[in-house]
């Protein structure tokens, strides 16, 4: 009977997921509908990025949706991991690029690119969502090591904000702040600890304070984040203490994998409602979540395809180490060059872009794409153990950053492989006494 009413129980939580999936996938589509029509709304014009919308190929851009849609069911019934809340972004990711590629103006091969998206979806989320076990923990922090670690975060932050501050801070508002951005000037070493506090560190301590019920030093966190903002001039930076507390109360009010997918279905959707009812009022908030943040990376792959079908690939020369010892077509960034080829600002994109369509080609970039899901599988390995709402709060911002950013720039400058390396060592222990302070 308990075995029953356990299946039953867990039978309609599949069905709340696929419905949620599916909600979100009319909201990913509707939302690059709307663009075409309200871009001018916010300062841009949709053809200069490519967006179109034409009803006559509508049957076509459907018919891929949803073939594509079967794919999301690896989210009804895949345990939650680190994996499963990038995979959950990188899915949204290249639903929008399937429907922009049965709309866009660029001259490439299409049916190619659009297969090889979809092969490259599934070779990555294989891994990422279901290879888990964990590795032995040969070395772990005790308990009052974690929270004294928790707290040099803090100490790094601050300097880090020091220096930081040294060579640029300034106020500026919204429609002041890409002006301003790109004449900001730090050595490389400042950004990169500037990306790796702000991105990885500083969103782990934040977990680590709410394990520990430290709610002064959590708070205290926040306002460090929030401080980031009038240094990098970015988006994320000002949206990172507000990103984090909706996380967390997302943690707590759902179960981990509702609330991957409430984090994007609930900002788009609320994107939806205030561009219709507010227009330019509040329209601001689509522009910044479903143009910036969702639609953005999806346009790069657009940009990618057509650029990489005319010109020399990089064979992974773009990354610097890579650039020392073997020979690189680009001198360049490539987030550089897009933006001398197409005037669409620095385009940086994501894995699938970067180690998968520039590097080796659309043929083969579902070999890249699996790479990468074996190496965010390894995360799932080195998390393993831990409970899901803090790797959900601690790597909150990672697959934002992952949308727009190489894996491997990821990894290095933006604090990925030191996060990997704090899950690893934290200590199982402080979970277990909080499991059994809430036993009755």
């Amino acid at each position: 009977m308990m075995i029953q009413m356990a299946d039953g129980l867990q039978l309609r939580a599949h069905y709340k997921s696929a419905l949620l999936i599916c909600l979100h996938i009319i909201v990913c589509c509707a939302s690059l509908i709307l663009v075409t029509r309200y871009g001018s709304l916010f300062g841009f014009a949709p053809p200069k990025f490519h967006i179109f919308y034409d009803p006559a190929r509508l049957n076509i851009a459907i018919a891929t949706v949803v073939a594509f849609a079967f794919v999301s069911s690896v989210f009804v019934f895949a345990p939650f991991s680190f994996g499963y809340f990038v995979g959950f972004y990188f899915y949204t990711m290249i639903l929008d690029y399937l429907w922009l590629n049965s709309f866009t103006d660029l001259n490439y091969d299409h049916r190619l690119a659009g297969i090889s998206a979809a092969a490259s979806a599934i070779a990555f989320l294989l891994p990422a969502l279901f290879v888990s076990s964990p590795i032995v923990q040969k070395y772990t922090l005790s308990e009052r090591t974690f929270d004294q670690a928790l707290k040099l975060i803090l100490l790094l932050a601050v300097a880090t904000i020091a220096v930081g501050s040294f060579y640029n801070f300034r106020i500026v508002s919204l429609d002041d702040m890409y002006y301003f951005r790109e004449r900001m000037r730090s050595p490389t070493g400042v950004n990169y600890l500037v990306t790796i506090v702000s991105s990885g560190l500083l969103p782990f301590a934040f977990a680590g304070f709410i394990a520990r019920k430290a709610p002064w030093w959590a708070a205290a966190t926040l306002l460090l984040l929030a401080i980031f903002y009038p240094i990098t001039l970015s988006k994320l930076a000002l949206l990172t203490p507000a990103w984090l507390i909706a996380t967390l109360l997302l943690s707590r009010i759902f179960e981990a994998r509702t609330a991957v997918i409430l984090s994007l279905f609930g900002p788009m959707a609320a994107g939806l409602v205030f561009l219709l009812l507010f227009k330019g009022k509040l329209g601001f908030f689509f522009y910044t979540i479903n143009f910036r943040m969702i639609a953005i990376p999806s346009i790069a792959m657009d940009v990618y395809n057509h650029f990489f079908s005319r010109h020399d690939l990089t064979y992974f020369c773009q990354i610097s180490v890579l650039k020392l010892i073997m020979h690189c077509p680009y001198q360049d960034q490539l987030s550089v060059i897009m933006k001398r080829e197409y005037d669409l600002g620095n385009f940086n994109a994501s894995l699938f872009a970067t180690e998968g369509i520039a590097s080796i080609g659309t043929l083969f970039a579902p070999v890249a794409a699996f790479a990468c899901g074996l190496v965010v599988a390894f995360s799932n390995r080195l998390s393993a153990g831990l409970p899901p709402h803090f790797v959900l709060i601690s790597g909150a911002i990672l697959p934002q950053v992952l949308l727009n950013v190489p894996l491997s720039t990821v990894l290095i400058t933006h604090g990925g492989a030191l996060l990997l390396l704090l899950w690893y060592i934290t200590p199982r222990t402080i979970f277990e006494q909080t499991l059994i302070e809430k036993r009755p």
